[in-house]
């Protein structure tokens, strides 16, 4: 028991370093603006992230069920640990990676080392994970790329200074649609986290472990509680260094990535609420001109994906091993 303590406490903490390392995906637009202030806007993303969380249960299913097989109290905790670990490390650095894969590489890592190739349910991995991680910031390019484009037209023979108010108010209601849409993704992970270590402690099959009420309770309010605390390193990333951004922008970024991220949400895939608001921003920049976009960060943001699932399934290996070591079971 003391160790599905220890896990849901890593999980909420997990969950809580998600919400202050992702507020960015919420708010980077409509604070770099000068929508809404800091406070503000962090207010409204915290607590739109917590009604989303408790919205939705698929993508809980999917982190519970639909990855690794045979899973252990151990494997879950490594997992958590390295998840956090990764989570730390591009906070500090102020690299938008993404949380949700640092924990699906942590969860496979574990379970690698704990069962070998036979534990985890690659064609979940790929169907639920990898294929995600590619399409959705593509389509968040594509969407923004193509709603930029029809904004541009549209208000093309506009009043310039009252299309401008006209989207200072919209970019409001984007970005809270945006702050709901990452609280129904991303607040998920750490519940299926937890269902799944509460079943192995209980002996169930996880394929009839419902996600219990207070779990979720528990999940929103930490990620909640990590919204509320900010994310400045990353902000600053997400909201000036890709583009420079108006409320034009940002309204047309936050729409595209709130579709994106909520029809993943509906189907159960783990998608990176920062991929999409990502790619979503580098689509609306280069409608707007292709030099607009500063494509140096491009490349240092994707490089940072495309490590996240293996460098956080290393380490979450490394920590399994490691709590083996001290008699951790």
């Amino acid at each position: 028991m003391i160790l599905v303590i220890l896990i849901v406490v890593c999980a909420l903490a997990f969950d809580f370093i998600n919400g202050f390392h992702d507020t960015a995906n919420a708010i980077a637009t409509v604070v770099s603006t000068r929508v809404l202030s800091p406070r503000a806007a962090i207010t409204m993303a915290a607590t739109l992230n917590l009604v989303g969380a408790l919205c939705f249960t698929k993508v809980a299913e999917t982190i519970s069920k639909g990855l690794v097989t045979g899973a252990t109290q151990h494997v879950v905790l490594a997992a958590i640990i390295g998840a956090i670990i990764w989570n730390l490390i591009t906070w500090y650095y102020g690299i938008p990676s993404s949380s949700s894969h640092a924990l699906v590489g942590g969860l496979i890592g574990a379970a690698l080392v704990h069962g070998g190739m036979a534990a985890v349910k690659w064609n979940g991995v790929r169907d639920k994970v990898v294929v995600p991680l590619v399409t959705s910031p593509l389509a968040g390019f594509i969407i923004g790329g193509a709603l930029m484009t029809g904004i541009i037209l549209f208000i093309s023979h506009a009043h310039s200074a009252r299309a401008g108010r006209t989207f200072r108010v919209l970019q409001v209601a984007s970005s809270a649609f945006m702050a709901f849409a990452h609280g129904s993704n991303d607040a998920q992970k750490s519940m299926g986290i937890i269902a799944l270590a509460i079943a192995s402690y209980n002996g169930h099959a996880v394929s009839k472990a419902p996600v219990p009420l207070w779990v979720k309770f528990a999940c929103a309010i930490a990620m909640a509680a990590g919204t509320s605390m900010g994310g400045w390193r990353i902000i600053k990333t997400m909201g000036h260094r890709i583009i420079r951004l108006d409320p034009v922008h940002g309204f047309a970024a936050e729409v595209s990535a709130t579709v994106v991220i909520l029809y993943a949400t509906l189907t159960g895939k783990t998608v990176s609420t920062t991929h999409v608001i990502s790619g979503s921003i580098f689509g609306v920049g280069s409608a707007k001109r292709l030099g607009a976009v500063r494509w140096q960060v491009a490349q240092s943001m994707i490089a940072a994906w495309v490590l996240t699932i293996p460098a956080t399934a290393c380490v979450a290996a490394g920590m399994y091993m490691l709590l083996g070591a001290a008699g951790i079971k």
